[in-house]
């Protein structure tokens, strides 16, 4: 096989096909970007939802006797016999797995660790915050009975659902990711086409030259491998602008914008950057070669 005339061929159909390779290109790394930030957002969600917990959890806000309330008055903080009355309704609730207390101190440390000592420094300490009682349901969907158990309860501040504030996030994170799914998916199928006509076309511009090499006994694969060298050398710049743009995504609007003004949010790092290239990889070659492989088998026949 004589590579000088594959790669001759590689060059002049390349050049001869210029403006539908390059709509080719285009239309693969807005198509595998896509695919690619679905694929992160994806690792986002993950991370979100092992951070934040999956929503299966509530938390009951103790008075502190610095706010005043429904149930709490001010300078009033909650009793021991108040809290004891509390626990003995979540202990005996069916909708309840498990809980935990976390004292003030605990509260006032946790919120030094999400928002920062500098942002915490000014309140009046570990006192302007709350006691609460961390609870875990048997069930993610039964937790209005045990909600509205404690949520009158004297001693109670408020309850936080958990629901209503993850429900949202991942609710936007799942609509992101489907969207970015789903215009990719356009845009995969109309790579396609754009490959299809783009073989047709060279196979047309080529029709003497593919005949002549019938009629001296060249194999199919020597005759369609210039074609596959145009749809590798497609791929392979489509991957590379595509990984391109998502590293850009990844150190300009996650390191560079979303990590240090979010930073009590956990953010997808370098290594799920490198898997999702790696799947962009994948994509790529697929998306060109193998409708290649396909298509020439119909339109080489001269």
């Amino acid at each position: 096989m004589q590579l000088r005339y594959v790669f001759t061929e590689l060059a002049q159909g390349l050049r001869r096909n210029l403006s539908m390779h390059v709509a080719v290109v285009l239309t693969l790394f807005v198509s595998l970007t896509l695919v690619g930030l679905g694929v992160l957002l994806s690792y986002e969600a993950k991370k979100t939802e092992d951070y934040l917990g999956n929503s299966v959890q509530i938390t009951a806000f103790l008075c502190n006797g610095k706010t005043q309330s429904e149930n709490c008055v001010k300078g009033r903080p909650v009793t021991k016999a108040q809290e004891a009355a509390i626990l003995k309704v979540i202990e005996q609730n069916p909708e309840v797995d498990s809980f935990h207390q976390e004292n003030q101190k605990a509260a006032y440390d946790k919120a030094e660790e999400l928002l920062g000592k500098e942002i915490v420094s000014r309140t009046s300490g570990p006192e302007a915050f709350n006691k609460t009682i961390w609870i875990n349901l048997e069930d993610p969907q039964e937790y209005e009975g045990i909600t509205s158990a404690i949520a009158g309860l004297d001693g109670v501040h408020g309850v936080q659902d958990r629901h209503e504030i993850l429900g949202k996030i991942f609710h936007t994170l799942d609509v992101l990711k489907k969207s970015a799914w789903a215009v990719a998916g356009f845009l995969v199928l109309a790579a396609l086409l754009m490959v299809a006509n783009t073989i047709r076309l060279a196979a047309f511009a080529r029709r003497r030259e593919i005949g002549i090499m019938r009629l001296v006994g060249a194999s199919t694969l020597y005759i369609s491998l210039p074609f596959l060298m145009e749809a590798l050398v497609t791929a392979v710049v489509g991957v590379a602008l595509s990984v391109a743009a998502l590293g850009a995504f990844m150190y300009v609007g996650v390191h560079r914008g979303l990590d240090p003004t979010v930073s009590f949010m956990p953010w997808i790092g370098w290594p799920e950057y490198l898997q999702a290239s790696m799947w962009v990889a994948i994509l790529g070659p697929l998306l060109t070669v193998v409708p290649t492989l396909v298509l020439t088998r119909k339109y080489l026949k001269v």
